[in-house]
């Protein structure tokens, strides 16, 4: 589950990283309006980038997830946001070159630095932003990975997108009430294309390969039988996405709805013989309190087959952007989760949220409840990065109802 599917979860995508120190202001106050938009398309990119590295670790839904994850985890990591340039030159040769620092911090892999560095330009005045770039990022439990991506977005409605990643990730995966210590290696590779057929309607198709490896950090721990099938796989995978759009900003919506939708088939492509499927959705909803002040919600659910890797079963944190439970402890073939936030903004700079939801895992839709509920809730700080747009640099602190505190350092909204 992990970013593993990262063309169809990180949409948000939109997620993002964090760690104890903050983003300078400075990075997003030049004074060129050319320079901003471009920073703004680079954060979201050098943020798929990272997702794409994530996606080996089961569920890891790093921080970019979350902007996106915020987006989501339906939400397309790789979508550019339509640049806003009044005045621009078009084409490949009138581009902008960027280099940003994201700092991180999640559940699953600790707290890191990602660094990425990219080419964005655009090549129609009706498309979105296009970017070609470099990124890495390492974690303070030792997990790296370093990739590069491209995302080509034309006036005609079609957008292309590629990323390819080699991680070497290091997490805590949870089977029943064992904690196994993973080191999981490998390259990804994420490819995909979409096609606007209305102002509020998208569909793609995405396509992934995997080469990964796992074994054990401690050479003291046997492995577990019902890991000894996911060790060394080869992997590929199918699959189509929709999404409906209808939100007055794809940064801070404070209106309207989105509702993205994703189903893939995977195969092994060495080895014993082994196809499965999974898929996701999310709707999100926004309501506007106040001048200052949104309620914003969001449903989730997963589905994936019996023999499906661990990494591509259902995870509460990882297929929902769910915070207060390590993505990595309760995945399952089914998952369904509700969360609801309220946004408050301190002024122009500043501002609070507080959020909470539930979730469930289960075999099958029937059972979900019968593991007992995963309750969670938490509080949290903004600070918007630019005055030019909404981006706000997030940390949250989220506490369940199993007494478990969380630490989230993040830029964008969860969702």
């Amino acid at each position: 589950m992990a970013v593993l599917r990262a063309g169809a979860h990180a949409h948000g995508d939109r997620t993002a990283f964090g760690a104890g120190s903050h983003l300078k202001p400075m990075l997003y106050e030049a004074v060129d309006t050319s320079i901003l938009t471009s920073e703004r398309h680079l954060v979201a990119h050098v943020r798929s980038l990272v997702i794409g590295a994530a996606a080996f670790c089961l569920f890891c839904s790093l921080a970019f997830d979350e902007a996106a994850a915020q987006s989501s985890v339906v939400d397309d990591p790789l979508k550019s946001v339509r640049s806003v340039q009044e005045k621009s030159d078009y084409g490949l040769g009138n581009g902008s070159f960027l280099v940003a620092p994201i700092p991180f911090s999640n559940p699953v892999v600790g707290a890191g630095l990602a660094l990425g560095g990219g080419y964005l330009f655009q090549l129609d005045p009706e498309a979105d932003t296009s970017f070609v770039g470099l990124g890495a990022l390492a974690s303070d439990n030792g997990s790296s990975a370093i990739g590069t991506a491209l995302n080509l977005s034309f006036g005609n409605g079609w957008r292309f997108d590629f990323a390819l990643v080699d991680a070497d990730l290091r997490y805590d995966l949870f089977l029943g009430q064992l904690e196994v210590p993973i080191e999981q290696d490998g390259t990804l590779l994420n490819s995909g294309f979409d096609y606007k057929i209305s102002k509020t309607i998208s569909v793609g198709a995405a396509f992934r390969y995997l080469d990964s490896t796992i074994g054990l950090r401690n050479s003291e721990t046997a492995v577990p039988p019902e890991l000894l099938p996911d060790l060394g796989l080869e992997l590929m995978s199918l699959g189509g996405r929709i999404e409906w759009d209808v939100r007055d900003d794809g940064d801070y919506p404070t209106q309207g709805a989105l509702f993205s939708i994703a189903a893939n088939r995977g195969s092994t492509l060495s080895g014993p013989a082994r196809s499965y499927g999974y898929g996701s959705a999310n709707f999100d909803v926004y309501n506007a309190l106040s001048d200052t002040s949104v309620l914003a919600g969001r449903l989730s659910t997963c589905a994936a087959s019996e023999n499906a890797p661990f990494f591509d079963k259902c995870s509460i944190g990882f297929s929902d952007a769910f915070r207060g439970f390590s993505p990595t402890e309760f995945y399952d073939t089914r998952m369904a989760s509700a969360q609801i936030e309220v946004r408050q903004r301190l002024g122009n700079r500043w501002g609070v949220v507080a959020f909470g939801g539930i979730g469930w895992t289960g075999s099958s839709y029937g059972s979900l409840t019968e593991d007992g509920d995963r309750i969670a809730g938490g509080l949290g700080v903004r600070y918007r990065v630019s005055q030019q747009f909404p981006i706000d640099f997030s940390v949250d602190v989220s506490r369940n109802n199993d007494s478990e505190e969380f630490l989230y350092i993040y830029v964008g909204q969860r969702f």
